[in-house]
């Protein structure tokens, strides 16, 4: 496969950074101790599903996504 040039590299750093900046700031909170690094828009995605469970409570939806991570370090530490 053939390597992305510095220009493409760039682009693709700045709409990170701007995804990230358009998150709500709950979630940058959240993001900001999680243990895993995250893709903003995973990271949004699982955040809307965790507000729309937790019927719009960002304490809950953070409890949500703190069982999130913690399957997956679980999942990481079992190998699979």
């Amino acid at each position: 496969m053939p390597r992305k040039s510095p220009l493409i590299e760039a682009r693709d750093r700045k709409r990170v950074m701007a995804d990230y900046d358009a998150l709500p700031p709950a979630l940058r909170d959240w993001l900001a101790t999680a243990r895993l690094q995250w893709e903003p828009r995973s990271a949004h995605r699982a955040w809307r599903k965790a507000l729309w469970r937790g019927l719009g409570r960002t304490k809950a939806a953070r409890a949500y996504m703190d069982a999130l991570e913690e399957a997956a370090l679980e999942r990481d530490a079992s190998g699979k």
